[in-house]
């Protein structure tokens, strides 16, 4: 099973001009299939609160700061934050999220598939169900 970690991108420019930082897929666990990115959302508010049963993600924050929980189906928790454009998250299947914006964050996330909504795994119930699943197949 593939773990949550941080991978930095590469970045050209200097601190008068600014800075570039490109993805190619050659150096992606995975090939783009989608690509989107959230905006204004308020930071009160939590969003997530949900997992992928096939998807996998690379998350940035191109601005601000943005704050994961991730759970595994083992129950097993991480936390990580993104404050740098150049460097992403990369989120595999089976990974229960809860995110935190800072005011004005604003999240890209590049995706393994097209959007799928069957892949979503909405309810955390669901989730904990398929965790007692996963206890029941690593003990065998």
């Amino acid at each position: 099973m593939s773990v949550p970690h941080l991978i930095e991108f590469a970045k050209t420019g200097s601190a008068e001009l600014g800075f570039i930082t490109v993805a190619q897929n050659s150096e992606l666990p995975f090939e783009i299939k989608r690509v989107y990115w959230t905006y204004d959302t308020p930071d009160s508010v939590v969003r997530g609160h949900h997992a992928h049963h096939d998807l996998e993600q690379i998350i940035f924050a191109t601005s601000g700061r943005i704050e994961f929980d991730l759970e595994n189906l083992r129950g097993e928790n991480q936390k990580f934050i993104l404050d740098s454009p150049n460097v992403g998250l990369y989120i595999p299947k089976l990974y229960w999220r809860t995110i935190m914006f800072s005011h004005q964050a604003v999240l890209m996330c590049l995706t393994s598939q097209e959007y799928i909504e069957e892949d979503y795994i909405r309810s955390y119930t669901d989730f904990e169900n398929m965790k007692s699943l996963h206890k029941i197949t690593e003990s065998k």
